[in-house]
């Protein structure tokens, strides 16, 4: 077991942090800077925020000998990313009022507002809370935001599959009362020290994540998370879940020991009972096995690989008391969001509507954050994230479709959504720059730009209708998903990345590097290389991603 020695700063942190109350609120009320107190820092991730600083005005600042523009990004726990239209109507008034007013779908299904200083976070949490919607455990040492396939159109039984994201989030919670008390003036109760059987007072050694996938359609990537979950759907009936564990994509430029990883299949679960007991148990070996020295090897798929999977299934079966069925025949067939209107078995309506990189936000050209608001207003429809962020107007009933599809129309959201080519449609990038203090190269900024220098080429050779996956991140700590895309780009430093090619389509095999640090013009002639012979010598059905490591790939 990890005990002991040699534990990271962090983790010193984090015993000694009184439940995560920490000093925070001493932190709040220092009005000399805009920042926290170093371990206050890393304590607020529990609470869902990281401090960060404009990097684009860090030199600017410094040679003024001014501190660095300090402000906190704040995530919300929405577990399989679902929001009410009045929620929607509070989240659009709280960013526009406290943030920089762009609404920020995530990776994992959720919304984060940037730019919110140090005197708003509590009136942006309180105003949150009027909402019923909270940002515990959003980040930090603990399970994140549990992700769900999105689409109610995905099986008559979403419903019911998509409760589990919610049972599984309260499941592991936090039990410290510490965010009511500090950022919603609840008053703590004197000597009383909340027992926590799970996160105990070491909490987990790294981030933690689950989700939930409804085949054929691995829309949440489900093998890149520490927990995945895949319904197994027999005779109209939800008999249980395959579980997989050990998936993460977080690597370190230059450190081999670090590396991206899918789930490896440990079994089948049947009953709602077991399944809830077979995830908490996962997360208690990681808690006791987990690598507390260095956090670069903390997640769980070094702890498995590290023990080894059957020695790891073995622990799991003693501490649950029961086996693990073996894994039940699945498949999937797809990894995408459906865009437009569908209807699912209720016969009730969805729009997915595309929304690139996530960011929810007015422009000259496109209001898409006053068309959705106007949504919400008509109280019509529900609002669902996806994990490619995009954002879903849900559960629109038959009658009051039109009433739904003239607001969107009029803003012009149909429009941009049909117009937008299959490779932009299909692209992710996490946030980078210029408020993630681990970037090291521009994302969401410059993939939209990127993409209409790629687009050429594709029309170019004929591939305009082919659902390529292509995905950026900043940095290879894999918020953006790229190692699990066809065309992966990984951040190196400004302006440069590493280009990984061959992941497959459906998110069962990971890409690998094809070159090294490379810019724009070298990025943009080496596609258009790939793009030529895929168009010339692909076999009949074969993904860009097949093609790919057949040719490049699996003969080195």
């Amino acid at each position: 077991m990890s005990e002991g020695k040699n534990l990271s700063p962090v983790e010193r942190i984090k015993k000694a942090s009184d439940g995560l109350r920490g000093t925070l609120k001493e932190s709040l009320k220092d009005d000399i800077t805009g920042a926290l107190r170093e371990d206050d820092q890393s304590l607020i991730k529990f609470h869902g925020m990281y401090q960060q600083d404009d990097r684009d005005r860090r030199e600017e600042r410094s040679a003024r000998k001014l501190e660095w523009l300090y402000s906190y990004m704040i995530r919300l726990r929405l577990p399989g990313g679902f929001l009410k239209p009045e929620q929607w109507i509070g989240l659009h008034h709280v960013a526009g009022d406290y943030s920089t007013g762009t609404i920020k779908i995530t990776t994992r299904q959720t919304v984060q507002l940037h730019g919110i200083l140090k005197s708003s976070i509590k009136p942006t949490i309180k105003a949150f809370n009027t909402l019923a919607l909270d940002s515990i455990a959003a980040c930090g040492d603990v399970n994140r935001n549990v992700m769900c396939s999105a689409h109610p159109g995905e099986s008559p039984l979403h419903e019911e599959v998509f409760r589990y994201a919610d049972k599984i989030s309260l499941l592991a919670l936090p039990k410290t009362r510490a965010y009511y008390e500090v950022w919603l003036d609840e008053e703590q109760l004197a000597d009383k020290k909340e027992d926590d059987p799970l996160y105990q007072d070491r909490y987990l050694p790294r981030k933690f994540k689950i989700a939930i996938a409804i085949p054929p359609n691995n829309d949440i990537d489900v093998f890149t998370n520490d927990i995945g979950l895949i319904a197994v759907i027999e005779g109209g009936k939800l008999k249980g879940f395959n579980i997989a564990a050990g998936g993460g994509l977080s690597a370190t430029h230059g450190n081999p020991q670090t590396y991206p990883r899918l789930g490896s299949m440990l079994g089948f679960v049947a009953t709602e009972e077991k399944v809830l007991k077979t995830v908490y148990e996962i997360m208690t070996i990681q808690r006791d096995y987990g690598n507390r020295a260095d956090r670069k090897l903390a997640r769980l798929k070094y702890t498995i690989d590290r023990i080894g999977v059957p020695e790891f299934i073995e622990e799991l079966q003693r501490r649950t008391g029961f086996k693990l069925e073996e894994a039940k025949p699945y498949k999937f067939t797809e990894r995408k969001d459906h865009f437009g209107w569908q209807q699912n078995h209720e016969g009730k309506w969805n729009y997915t509507l595309f929304v690139e990189n996530g960011r929810v936000l007015d422009s000259d050209e496109l209001p898409m954050k006053t068309g959705l608001l106007e949504v919400a207003k008509s109280g019509k429809a529900n609002f669902r994230f996806t994990g490619n962020q995009n954002v879903i107007i849900a559960d629109v009933d038959e009658k009051d479709r039109t009433v739904v599809g003239e607001i969107l129309d009029r803003f012009g959201l149909i429009q941009h959504t049909e117009k937008a080519g299959k490779i932009r449609k299909n692209s992710i990038a996490c946030v980078a720059f210029n408020t993630c203090p681990l970037a090291l190269a521009e994302a969401q900024r410059y993939l939209p730009t990127l993409i209409s220098k790629i687009e050429p080429i594709v029309e170019k050779y004929g591939l305009e209708d082919e659902e390529i996956t292509l995905r950026m991140t900043g940095c290879p700590n894999g918020c953006g998903r790229s190692p699990a895309a066809e065309i992966g780009f990984v951040g190196t430093s400004y302006g440069q990345y590493n280009l990984h090619i061959g992941g497959d389509r459906i998110g069962e095999r990971l890409n690998t590097k094809y070159k090294d640090n490379i810019g724009e013009d070298v990025i943009l002639q080496s596609l258009d290389e790939l793009f030529s012979a895929y168009s010339s010598e692909r076999e009949a059905g074969e993904t860009f991603g097949d093609f790919s490591y057949r040719k490049w790939i699996a003969k080195h």
